[in-house]
């Protein structure tokens, strides 16, 4: 992977376009003009006149569900970054919900995509780089026929091999009209008014999942932290994750992009992650990427290090205070590659275990010892990292000199 190092979004802007007044492009313009100004108008309209049933609301919210985790799970991290591999059928939902979000095939969307990343907050290449600025990054991009976003298929080699994105890729306009009009219609039909099914599960989910998707490309470049990495524009941030089904941790997906999950811990929110995890228990999802738990504490210890040394130069007292922050974090260090280590061994052990169910008691003493020794270096480890966040938040209450 290619990134373009960058520690801001000020320097970003420096990098000015070359097609600033770039063509518009009518059909997107019409599109994405009308249908807000629509849902504004006749949704409220409808509702105040006739009124909506439960089963309407119901219909809409399990509608929002299916175009935005089918572009979360399926276009993102399936098809634009192969972080996990799915069964037919599941391939086939996605590509359908796809087609529901009118957010393009998937051919323009992971090319796009695998672009961005390549190339992020590079004005030129990377088709919706947030250093252009919100509007440009949100949307911008697709109301005008821009360089950055050409169409060009040489890095999706690999997805024009699969026969359910190519008969996509051939039916797409068909399939929008089937699923952003029939199927609406059907499920208002279902409730007892199709006008109902076509301005909720059509007219107003459209546009609230595909301006939710767009946050990502925009606010998720621009608010929040940069818990893991500088190299880009990125930000963590929990409350996009709320409306995007997990992709709001936005920094650690551009740190390790290939990672199935967004939010690595287990209390963020990320639907996404959960619906992939759970499809591997029931065979429609395998080969699930993870990064090791190594790589992502020392991506964040070496960020805290990184940010509390600039700060260092600063202070009064700067020696002192960069001589403890220096031994502070080579302990801390040495410490998680040990619990790292024993960590692989235990779970190695407990893997070996269940292959081995009848092995003699001398060996399962040496699998307690191994349990042990990792559990003392985890204490150690959940030591040094409180002392280590009591240094990073004396740094923080500390006056520049």
């Amino acid at each position: 992977m290619h990134e373009i190092e960058k520690t801001n979004i000020d320097s970003v802007t420096a990098n000015a376009p070359k097609d600033e007044h770039a063509p518009i492009n009518w059909t997107n313009m019409i599109l994405f003009t009308s249908t807000p100004l629509l849902a504004a108008i006749l949704v409220p309209w409808y509702g105040m006149v006739y009124g909506y049933s439960l089963y309407d609301w119901v219909a809409f919210i399990l509608m929002m569900g299916f175009c935005g985790i089918s572009i979360t799970a399926g276009y993102h991290r399936l098809w634009s970054h192969k972080a996990y591999k799915a069964h037919p059928i599941l391939r086939a939902i996605f590509a359908l919900g796809g087609a529901c979000a009118l957010q393009n095939d998937v051919f323009h969307w992971a090319s796009d995509h695998r672009r961005h990343h390549a190339f992020v907050d590079n004005n030129d290449r990377d088709p919706y780089s947030a250093g252009r600025g919100f509007w440009f990054s949100h949307i911008g991009w697709i109301v005008r026929h821009y360089e950055s976003s050409k169409e060009d298929f040489s890095n999706i080699k690999d997805l024009q091999r699969d026969p359910i994105l190519r008969w996509q890729h051939k039916h797409y306009l068909a399939l929008v009209l089937i699923m952003n009009i029939a199927l609406p219609a059907f499920l208002g039909y279902l409730g007892g008014s199709i006008m109902a099914g076509i301005l909720l599960s059509g007219l107003l989910r459209l546009v609230l999942s595909q301006h939710f998707t767009y946050l990502i490309n925009s606010l998720a470049h621009m608010w929040g932290k940069q818990t893991f990495s500088k190299k880009s524009s990125a930000r963590d941030n929990p409350v996009l994750a709320l409306l995007t089904y997990g992709e709001g941790y936005h920094n650690y997906h551009h740190t390790f992009q290939w990672d199935y999950r967004n939010g690595v811990r287990w209390w963020h929110y990320d639907p996404t992650k959960w619906l992939i995890r759970s499809c591997s228990w029931l065979g429609l999802t395998s080969d699930l990427k993870r990064v090791s738990p190594l790589m992502i504490e020392t991506a964040r210890l070496e960020m805290q290090y990184r940010m509390a040394s600039e700060k260092c130069s600063s202070l009064a007292n700067a020696d002192k205070w960069r001589e403890k922050l220096e031994e502070e974090y080579q302990q801390l260090k040495t410490t998680l590659d040990l619990w790292a280590q024993h960590r692989q061994e235990w779970y190695d052990s407990k893997t070996s275990q269940l292959h081995e169910q009848y092995e003699q008691l001398h060996e399962k003493w040496d699998q307690l010892a191994l349990r042990d020794k990792y559990r003392e270096v985890k204490y150690r480890l959940k030591l040094q990292r409180q002392r280590w966040q009591e240094l990073m938040q004396s740094f923080g209450n500390l006056q520049a000199a």
